[in-house]
């Protein structure tokens, strides 16, 4: 059975409104990641004589520098997927993804993931271009697809990881086929057992009743609000872990095969580095197996705290909560057995 689009409520006008239960715009002013980021800017800055005082200097150097070094990796990426997402909205027709992707949702699902490959980018300007992907009627399950698939399989990621691992070539085959086959088993996962009220994407504007340019730069808006706040959330937790954790700790692990694999896939979700350059993270982990590091080569890309924290911001606090822990345990059991079989 085909799964129905997730499209935004409508008044009797035919216009997006509300939903059920959600005060009215023209009662009152919606507050939105982007009002909570500034206020929090606005406390810690007022506040960062005392916060300097509990935190010792070097942490707090480690922090910062972790935080802006995740930035500085996402933000161009997330701009690009950004104005991806608007050009979609805007300039693409609403039947040119159902002409392009096979009519059955199972079928859309491996089709949409391999074309993952074309997006040179991360995980961070995926996110708004699979909500504009289900917005112009594209099935969430083959979106969800692309969505995982992209940050992975595509070649800068492959490239950078046949670089990282001179003397393993396999591990750049072994990642790629790993992380498809983990975005392919989500999409049909999600035909399976998801359901259209799980996603709530943010209301956005009517784009079509405005002219080219202006509907582009409020697509544009509207995504860098919702995707952006969160986004500088998850940085400053990953930035905190970075600080938190003691990296004897890890050491520990490195010698229990089984515990080495979920180490280093929690440290993945903890670090939140850019697909583009966890390959080299990886390769400096040489005291765990081949395995544990692809683990954490798959793992990365799909479940981090930055992306996490965009999949709510654009997609809904319910959906993140079901969608995250499920792919990060299927990426573990794929991305051990490619492991085990490959390496």
């Amino acid at each position: 059975m085909e799964e129905p689009p997730v499209t935004a409520p409508t008044t009797t006008k035919g216009t997006p409104g509300p939903e059920k239960g959600t005060p009215s715009p023209e009662k009152g002013t919606t507050i939105g990641s982007l009002e909570v980021l500034a206020v929090v800017l606005v406390l810690l800055v007022l506040a960062r004589g005392r916060i300097a005082g509990l935190i010792s200097g070097a942490a707090l150097q480690t922090w910062s520098t972790v935080f802006v070094s995740v930035l500085v990796q996402a933000v161009p990426f997330l701009v690009f997927g950004v104005v991806l997402s608007a050009v979609i909205a805007v300039f693409v027709p609403r039947g040119f993804w159902a002409r392009a992707l096979p009519s059955h949702p199972a079928l859309a699902v491996p089709a949409a993931g391999v074309a993952g490959v074309i997006l040179p980018g991360c995980e961070c300007g995926s996110v708004p271009i699979a909500g504009s992907l289900i917005r112009r009627g594209v099935t969430p399950a083959a979106a969800l697809a692309f969505l995982l698939a992209a940050p992975a399989i595509n070649p800068i990621v492959l490239t950078a990881t046949v670089i990282a691992f001179p003397g393993e070539p396999m591990m750049a085959v072994a990642r790629g086929v790993a992380s498809l086959v983990v975005a392919v088993a989500m999409g049909w996962l999600w035909l399976r057992v998801g359901k259209p009220e799980w996603i709530k994407l943010p209301h956005r504007p009517d784009l079509d009743d405005e002219s080219k340019a202006r509907a582009f730069w409020a697509a544009c808006r509207h995504d860098i609000m919702h995707a952006g706040g969160f986004l500088v959330l998850g940085a400053a937790a990953a930035a905190t872990i970075n600080v938190v954790i003691p990296a004897a700790w890890l050491q520990s692990l490195a010698g229990y095969p089984v515990l080495s694999v979920i180490a280093l896939a929690t440290l993945a979700v903890l670090l939140s580095i850019c697909s583009e350059a966890d390959a080299f993270v990886a390769a400096s982990l040489s005291q765990f197996s081949l395995t544990s590091r692809l683990v954490f080569l798959v793992v990365g890309p799909m479940v981090d705290l930055k992306l996490i924290s965009m999949q709510t911001g654009v997609f809904g606090r319910r959906f993140a909560m079901r969608f995250a822990p499920a792919t990060f345990v299927a990426a573990i059991l794929v991305g051990s057995a490619f492991g085990v079989v490959l390496l």
